[in-house]
């Protein structure tokens, strides 16, 4: 299925040449190949799957054939209204229209002839959740997990996941699995799944595989493979993109080289860019990203926006307006025995648990701890304008630490040792020798732990908010039984702090393009032959965050839409 270039002759023709192998280019080259096309997909890295297949691959797309059983009394009208009220003028609603009336037909066409398959998760609300037309489940769709044995040796090109995503070196694990291990021994349902998923990775292990059993994003990656490797898709990986190559204004083709060969290959209908945006551009990541322009950064290495670069040469430009030029998470990071740097995103799994608080350099508060991942990295920002927030800390008690675990040190870890060492975890024995540690004001942050404790009993975060919305509740605990999910006491010594900074993972601003996915020129008008979709398309939420999933849903839907139109166009004439 992979090629080496050098068997491929100069000036070889395609109908759809694909530049970029995550979900967004994956998914162009499979409704392509779904059309009867010849398609070459090319990739810069040694792997496929990009940051899609780090990700836990939530895709968010409203109304499609697995909302009725849970999203009863949803609409594209309820959707639309939702999205309106969020993204506003920040984006065209040609856009958005555009996906919502796309984006079911692309699903039920991957659920109907290929092994892409989606489940909708029970609970899954969307991120604003107040405003008018949100749900709390049916638009969030996830992969379901799997069997990547018929993958053969083809399961080396799938991007592992991030390590401390997994468990004993390897083992892939989702939500629903995390709910079956914590009550293993609880429940015979839940005994005779750990034992499935337990038993699986010891057989990969001792067979010396990587685990065949794939969730999340690599579920969703390994899902796309299958399928184009069924349909004959070519595919180049290690292979850079010199130049876009054109017959008047229309693009047809691109120069390609690997490993010293060069070649240039021409298209029928279309060259479909789906790189991945800026965000390891060398230039342009200082010169879009807020100040300090961030360091850390948990997305995959080949969103270099090279591609970008290539079409902004003929023409192109980028998108305009966006309330955030990339999409944020508070991230932590930790050095690796390999030497290597382990960049953690917290999405939800500690921010809006009760007894957890945030704070800044000077031990105060400065954002709601259960707001979306998104707005959490934005406020980081924002508040560092005033006060030195980047760096900030998430602090809990022993007994937080122990129920819910804090960035990578997972929930009931035994010997938190390791991570006191390398100073990941910070600890004091109590609030003001914690204080002093992490370097912040002893009194104000007594005063903030305080508060918190205060809120915890009334149930009311009267400064932020805290457990205000659908969004916050779900993400805190309500086993509980306390009058707020998200808020619990922090009195239980020893204390303990991470450090988090803002984490881009992954660019909002990207070519500006039409509802069809064309590039657009500075004109305005489409540039014949070419495509965009994922982040190297500006974003159709123009920088804000509606819902879990809002990229990776948009990415299939307008791939879905590029092939669409790119098929059924006439072929542009020649100049």
């Amino acid at each position: 299925m992979t090629r080496s270039l050098s068997s491929i002759d100069d000036h070889s023709e395609y109908d759809v040449i694909v530049l970029g192998a995550g979900a967004a280019g994956m998914s162009a080259a499979l409704f392509a190949a779904l059309r009867k096309q010849r398609v070459l997909l090319v990739e810069h890295t040694e792997y496929l799957g990009g940051t899609s297949a780090l990700s836990g691959a939530t895709t968010w797309i409203p109304n499609s054939i697995h909302s009725e059983t849970l999203a009863q009394g949803d609409s594209y009208e309820k959707a639309l209204r939702f999205l309106n009220n969020v993204v506003g003028n920040y984006a065209p609603e040609v856009m958005r229209t555009a996906f919502l009336r796309s984006g079911p037909e692309a699903v039920a066409t991957l659920e109907r002839e290929t092994d892409v398959h989606f489940r909708p998760y029970a609970t899954h609300p969307d991120y604003e959740s107040d405003q008018e037309g949100s749900t709390m489940r049916g638009r969030a769709l996830e992969p379901i997990p799997f069997d990547a044995r018929p993958l053969g040796p083809d399961l080396a090109l799938v991007r592992p996941p991030i390590p401390e995503f997994t468990l004993f070196n390897g083992m892939m694990i989702d939500r629903t699995d995390i709910g079956h291990l914590l009550n293993l021994t609880k429940s015979l349902k839940s005994f005779m799944h750990s034992a499935r998923i337990l038993t699986r990775y010891g057989l990969d292990r001792l067979g010396g595989r990587r685990s065949t059993r794939l969730t999340m994003g690599n579920a969703l990656i390994g899902r796309l493979l299958l399928s184009i490797k069924k349909r004959n898709v070519d595919i180049l990986t290690r292979t850079t993109v010199h130049d876009l190559t054109r017959s008047g204004e229309r693009v047809d083709g691109v120069v390609l080289e690997q490993g010293g060969v060069t070649r240039s290959v021409k298209t029928h209908r279309a060259v479909i860019l789906a790189g991945g945006g800026f965000n390891r551009h060398a230039t342009r990541r200082a010169e879009m990203l807020p100040q300090p322009t961030p360091i850390f950064s948990p997305a995959a290495p080949g969103h270099t926006g090279e591609l970008q670069d290539l079409a902004l040469k003929i023409g192109a430009h980028f998108g305009r307006g966006n309330m955030q030029d990339a999409f944020w998470a508070p991230v932590s990071v930790r050095e690796r025995r390999d030497g290597t740097t382990a960049v953690f995103p917290h999405f939800v799994m500690d921010r809006s648990k009760p007894g957890t608080v945030c704070v800044d350099q000077t031990g105060r508060r400065f954002v709601n701890e259960s707001t979306s991942y998104h707005l959490f990295g934005r406020a980081m920002f924002e508040a560092n304008r005033t006060r030195p927030t980047i760096p900030c800390f998430i602090v809990t008690d022993s007994v937080g630490l122990k129920k819910y675990g804090l960035g990578m040190v997972r929930m009931a870890t035994r010997d938190i040792g390791p991570f006191l060492e390398d100073g990941y975890l910070i600890e004091g024995r109590t609030v003001e020798e914690l204080a002093a540690r992490i370097g912040v004001d002893a009194n104000a942050f007594a005063e903030t732990v305080a508060n918190m404790n205060r809120y915890a009993e009334t149930g009311i975060d009267p400064e932020f908010g805290r457990g205000t919305t659908d969004y916050h509740r779900v993400n805190g605990d309500a086993t509980t039984g306390t009058k707020n999910p998200t808020l619990g006491p922090i009195k239980t010594a020893p204390f303990y702090a991470v450090k988090l900074y803002p984490g881009d993972i992954g660019a909002a601003t990207g070519l500006q393009t039409d509802e069809w996915a064309h590039v657009l020129g500075a004109d305005g008008r489409p540039i014949p032959s070419l495509y965009a979709c994922g982040n190297d398309a500006n974003s159709i939420m123009g920088g804000t965050y509606p819902g879990p999933g809002i990229t990776i849903g948009p990415a299939i839907t307008f791939a879905y839409r590029a092939v669409q139109d790119a098929v059924e166009r006439e072929r542009p004439a020649t100049a």
